[in-house]
């Protein structure tokens, strides 16, 4: 078998990973092995913070909501607890919206739930 140098691949690889690093401080930036040390590790965070992200906004939306509910005095566990009992389906994130940008709809919502 004929013998195969890897020249270019290796440049282009070598190109490829300092170009994703530019902007990592120290040797993370210049070099290629902490280079791609480096990348693995972030896209490896990155992955998992994607799935933690759409954890916090759901936390979020329930603050919000209870935020919204407490001066109507309930809570909210009693009202997603009625929301079940009723068979009503409507998502935290467009209760959470509503509660922060039309709180009187919101209101109206809450009342015809009860």
């Amino acid at each position: 078998m004929t013998r195969v140098k890897k020249g270019m691949n290796a440049l282009k690889t070598r190109k490829n990973i300092l170009k994703q690093v530019k902007g990592y401080r120290f040797r993370r930036g210049n070099t290629e092995r902490a280079a791609y040390e480096a990348i693995s590790h972030a896209g490896t965070y990155a992955f998992a913070h994607r799935r933690d992200k759409k954890n916090d906004m759901r936390k979020l939306w329930n603050v919000r909501i209870n935020a919204a509910l407490r001066p109507m005095n309930l809570s909210y566990s009693k009202f997603i607890g009625t929301l079940k009992k009723k068979n009503i389906k409507i998502d935290r994130k467009s209760m959470a919206t509503l509660a922060e940008f039309h709180p009187e709809s919101f209101n109206r919502f809450v009342e015809k739930v009860k």
